[in-house]
């Protein structure tokens, strides 16, 4: 089972040529995260880009409060890494953020590509399964597409406003609406952010009519449960992410 996610945001420089682009895309899907996959202890590897949301979502995201305390906090947002493992410890020994920072030769050249970096091991707490569960057998990679947000409260009284949010609220709707594969909320182990959501859709389209315009939309009106609570949550640079998978390749059809 996947209790664990070492989660990798960051950007690539806007000047780096298609070639380079094709060249570094081409050594992390060929041999960067499938190694990882293959290691003790690792379920899967995934790679996403980010393709922003909708409309609502925008508005969402600006409603959140200005994140404090941010210093030395990466804010890439262009592409996500994702390796799901048995359990925080797995990730930790040895500590795979220290494995990156001691590789050498083109691997090195490769990670060195990437700016804005932001790593976080989230260990999962509670999770629900969707309508259609049935497309991802359980402890295998995640959806065609996603969002995942990481954020804190602003005050300490507020986490517990947030864990009855997800119980009684958010988990009972994902777990019934159209479009959705699977839900995992999730506490940090290391890295900025205390708490970490993963929505897994069976696509963008499907993510956009029955999530941010059926349900999201929510949270623009403070007056209901979801506006109260996203204006406390002080969110990393772009959450939630809302992506595309493009490793491994999203079958046609």
């Amino acid at each position: 089972m996947d209790q664990a996610i070492w989660a990798t945001w960051y950007d690539l420089p806007d000047d780096l040529s298609d070639g380079g682009r094709d060249e570094y895309l081409g050594w992390l899907h060929g041999e960067y995260l499938p190694g990882l996959q293959a290691r003790p202890g690792f379920a899967w590897a995934a790679h996403y880009q980010s393709q922003g949301g909708g409309a609502d979502m925008q508005k969402v995201r600006a409603v959140f409060p200005k994140s404090e305390g941010m210093e030395g906090v990466g804010d890439g947002t262009q592409f996500l890494m994702l390796a799901g493992a048995a359990e925080p410890w797995t990730l930790l020994a040895p500590s795979v953020v220290d494995e990156e920072a001691a590789v050498t030769g083109t691997a090195r050249r490769m990670l060195d590509l990437r700016q804005g970096v932001r790593p976080c091991i989230f260990s999962v707490f509670a999770r629900i399964d969707g309508p259609e569960i049935v497309q991802r057998p359980a402890g295998t990679t995640p959806g065609p597409a996603i969002q995942m947000g990481s954020f804190r409260t602003a005050k300490l009284e507020n986490e517990f406003d947030v864990g009855a949010w997800y119980a009684q609220y958010r988990l009972p709707a994902m777990a019934r609406m159209p479009g959705c594969i699977a839900t995992r909320v999730m506490l940090s182990v290391a890295g900025w952010a205390k708490y970490s959501v993963l929505y897994e859709f069976t696509s963008l389209e499907a993510r956009l009519e029955h999530f941010e315009k059926g349900h999201e939309a929510a949270a623009l009106d403070e007056n209901e449960w979801s506006g109260r609570l996203v204006r406390y949550t002080m969110h990393t640079p772009g959450s939630p992410t809302v992506a595309q998978r493009i490793w491994p390749p999203v079958a046609d059809g």
